[in-house]
């Protein structure tokens, strides 16, 4: 286990209720433990930098200057390790002492099945390890971003919106790898007496994706890319699906609403979306709003099935006091805003 710091930056001013307990009674900042250094993570971490948070990431394969663009001066360490490693974790965990664990970590998509049997170890051996230290540590309460692909898409002409206590797993193997990755939290949460949040998100978009990110995702990035950089974006027929979408800055903000919130349900589950199917071409049209010289190809292959029921973001609303604080055309123009600035 290797660890990176970052160097810390004084934090002027921090609310009392952002305040913590260490062993000895001594008041210190908070801190939140991540696996997975990448769009997400990073996500929430501007939000909890902003009430000057720490942030400790976990990641065998970290891109420093991904992390270093998005995070700037803010106070975050890294430790390099497999989250399927116990040992690891618990190490990490005494080092840092959090307060609360995010569990981001995990292949998505296609790749979780292909191989299956290592898509398999890595998200359930992965979320295993990460319950069993969370248990062993007393962290008081664990975040778990699952994806609104948890649900079973077979079943969606039987209702009009899918709220969280839908039918999970479509026979996938991402999909039920993350049905049974909220199962197994479900059980240590209930057995063990630890909180834990779930958190369903629709596909989530924003500056940095790679070769982790979701397909939804790297087709947004594709076409804001070819966009400022006036090359074509070539998109697979199979991507041109109606998706559900969320901005990575609204997608941190529900994380950080799911950590520090009290008096949360304990168990509670959040779908985290606009709350509705996006096509393909509303979507093309949001980014020619604000990149009308965008060249797009579609390269011809699978015809596209579109999923048009909705989730229902309600409770999300209710619960944690979140909705989306950008429109989809603003939202564009934000990553657009900030992949120029940093590409150019």
């Amino acid at each position: 286990m290797a660890i990176h710091r970052k160097k810390t930056v004084p934090i002027e001013f921090i609310k009392d209720e952002y305040l913590g307990c260490d062993y000895s009674g001594e008041n210190r900042l908070m801190t939140t433990m991540i696996t997975g250094a990448g769009l997400v993570g990073t996500s929430y971490a501007i939000e909890a930098a902003k009430r000057g948070e720490k942030v400790v990431f976990i990641d065998p394969i970290p891109r420093e200057d991904y992390l270093a663009m998005r995070l700037g001066d803010a106070d975050y360490d890294v430790v390099v390790d497999d989250v399927r490693s116990l040992p690891g974790l618990l190490s990490a965990i005494d080092r840092y002492n959090p307060e609360t664990f995010l569990h981001t970590a995990g292949l998505i998509g296609k790749r979780v099945g292909d191989p299956i049997h290592f898509g398999y170890d890595l998200n359930i051996s992965g979320m295993m390890a990460v319950v069993e230290a969370v248990r062993l540590t007393g962290i008081k309460r664990m975040l778990h971003l699952s994806t609104f692909g948890v649900y079973d898409w077979r079943r969606t002409d039987e209702v009009e919106a899918m709220d969280e206590n839908f039918a999970r797993g479509s026979g996938t193997a991402y999909s039920n790898s993350k049905a049974a990755q909220e199962m197994i939290l479900e059980a240590y949460r209930i057995e063990c007496g630890f909180e834990a949040v779930v958190l369903r998100p629709g596909n989530v978009f924003g500056m940095g994706h790679f070769w982790g990110g979701s397909g939804g995702g790297e087709k947004v990035h594709s076409l804001i890319e070819a966009g400022v950089r006036g090359t074509k974006a070539v998109i697979p027929e199979e991507q041109t699906m109606a998706f559900e979408y969320v901005y990575a800055n609204d997608m941190g903000r529900a994380l950080d609403l799911a950590a520090t919130q009290p008096n949360l349900p304990n168990g509670a589950t959040y779908n985290i979306s606009w709350g509705r199917a996006i096509m393909f071409d509303e979507l093309v049209d949001a980014v020619k709003a604000c990149l009308p010289n965008v060249d797009i190809e579609i390269k011809p292959g699978t015809p596209p099935h579109n999923r048009t029921t909705p989730l229902d973001v309600s409770r999300a609303q209710e619960e944690l006091g979140w909705e989306p604080s950008y429109t989809l055309e603003e939202a564009l123009a934000a990553y657009a805003d900030e992949f120029r600035a940093r590409n150019t």
